[in-house]
């Protein structure tokens, strides 16, 4: 059984959780002393933490004290906060700080477990994934553990060790370059350059000159002899990406190039041997083109020497919530965002989601809402998805917590309606003026008053 400590100097929260988490192997800690103490020799994966610990109880000093010390000991524990009704400010600054999620009491036992239930599971995706990292490095750049992508990933790394021709296929943003240079990385030809060309972004009459190289005086404009993206690729490997819409023209002097490995350069006359290994990449249906006579079914079969095919995000299961974690710290490093996490809602979303983008989809709405987002977290509607109406009844099970989000989306729509008007807000909504800028402060919807 999984190991929960749960923080609190109330004994009556402790039986009612003993009793409420009974799925769980549970310990408990009265202090910030005892609370280290039981951590050491427990490493629990998931921790609750009252904020009003003593010997400051009225304050949330202690409490964010033992949270800066547990995640410093062990940075990987899941910390729940729990709080007092009115205390959102300090959840959500605990948040900041790297807590997990936080819950407001009265405790709710159904809702507690959830949450519980909820991060040992994100906790053992991120741990199986890490060992998976440590285990198998040179694959490190392929992030997830569902079976879909372990399977083409350990295809991925037996055939790095090969100079085998390799065909990945799938759809768009899928990360076909990702694998493309995974496979690069665990090879002997490591060290070399990785040189990656895209077939479907350079012009029909360009794209020979990119890829072979031209002498001096070639063509208008050619005033030195320059080398193509084959030849700097020498040593190493060449992805040729979007591979499906390479010139019927031009696909008879790749075929050559695959075949013999010697190259001549536009305008040249002498043959130039090349050793590199050839990584090649569509989203086309190749079969369908070579049918069609759009593509040489010699090259076909030549490039495809071996096929990956890469799975769709949304056959991924969990994979979206590791990669979405991975791309946060990420664009959180590079906007110098506080964002640190992600809300229950833009979990479920993510999740619910059916990712037509694929991961590229993913890391573009995570940068804006990055960007964009007012607080500490990223909820659904900052990555502009949407929890269904099934999902939400299903899941949210706490009605302070459904009355609190219906309330705020009434009071915006109202606001909005009444051209930002208080007064007529409040006028819409039926309460008086005095109690809708209560409810603001409530929900913390200073955005609102700022506005006015």
């Amino acid at each position: 059984m999984s190991k929960v400590l749960v923080v609190d100097d109330d004994l009556g929260i402790q039986k009612q959780l003993k009793w409420s988490l009974t799925d769980f192997d549970v310990v408990f800690a009265d202090d910030r002393k005892s609370a280290i103490t039981q951590l050491r020799r427990f490493e629990p994966t998931v921790v609750t933490l009252d904020l009003g610990l003593p010997p400051d109880p009225a304050n949330a000093s202690e409490g964010l004290k033992a949270l800066e010390e547990i995640l410093s000991l062990a940075h990987h524990t899941k910390v729940i906060v729990v709080t007092g009704n009115n205390d959102k400010e300090h959840a959500l600054h605990a948040i900041e700080l790297g807590a997990y999620d936080f819950y407001q009491k009265p405790i709710d036992s159904d809702t507690i477990k959830i949450l519980v239930a909820r991060a040992l599971h994100v906790s053992s995706l991120e741990a199986q994934n890490r060992r998976l990292m440590a285990t198998r490095p040179s694959m490190g750049r392929i992030i997830g553990v569902s079976e879909s992508i372990q399977t083409v990933s350990k295809r991925a790394e037996k055939i790095a060790k090969t100079d085998i021709t390799t065909l990945l296929l799938g759809e768009s943003g899928t990360g076909k370059e990702v694998f493309a240079r995974s496979i690069h990385e665990a090879s002997p030809r490591a060290e070399k350059p990785f040189v990656a060309i895209n077939c479907a972004s350079i012009p029909e009459n360009l794209l020979e000159s990119e890829l072979f190289g031209y002498e001096k005086g070639a063509f208008t404009g050619a005033n030195k002899t320059t080398l193509g993206k084959i030849e700097t690729a020498q040593g190493g490997t060449l992805f040729l990406d979007e591979i499906g819409d390479m010139p019927i023209g031009l696909q008879a002097k790749m075929l050559r190039f695959l075949q013999e490995r010697v190259i001549e350069r536009v305008g040249g006359r002498s043959e130039i041997n090349v050793d590199i290994r050839v990584v090649c990449a569509t989203h086309r249906d190749l079969q369908t083109m070579v049918s069609g006579e759009t593509f040489r079914e010699d090259l076909f079969y030549r490039v495809g020497e071996m096929v990956i095919n890469i799975p769709p995000l949304r056959d991924r299961e969990n994979d979206v919530i590791l990669l979405a974690k991975t791309f946060l710290k990420q664009y959180a490093e590079d906007f110098s965002s506080k964002v640190k996490g992600f809300s229950d809602s833009a979990i479920k979303a993510m999740l619910q989601h059916q990712w037509p983008g694929n991961i590229r989809e993913l890391q573009n709405k995570l940068k804006s809402a990055v960007i964009l987002a007012e607080g500490n977290v990223i909820h659904a509607d900052d990555l502009s998805l949407f929890v269904s109406a099934e999902v939400q009844m299903v899941e949210v099970l706490n009605l302070r917590t459904i009355r609190e989000e219906a309330e705020s989306k009434a009071i915006r729509r109202a606001y909005t309606r009444a051209d930002k008007n208080m007064s007529k807000a409040a006028e819409l909504l039926g309460v008086t003026r005095p109690t809708l800028y209560s409810l603001i402060d409530k929900y913390h919807l200073e955005d609102l008053k700022t506005s006015v």
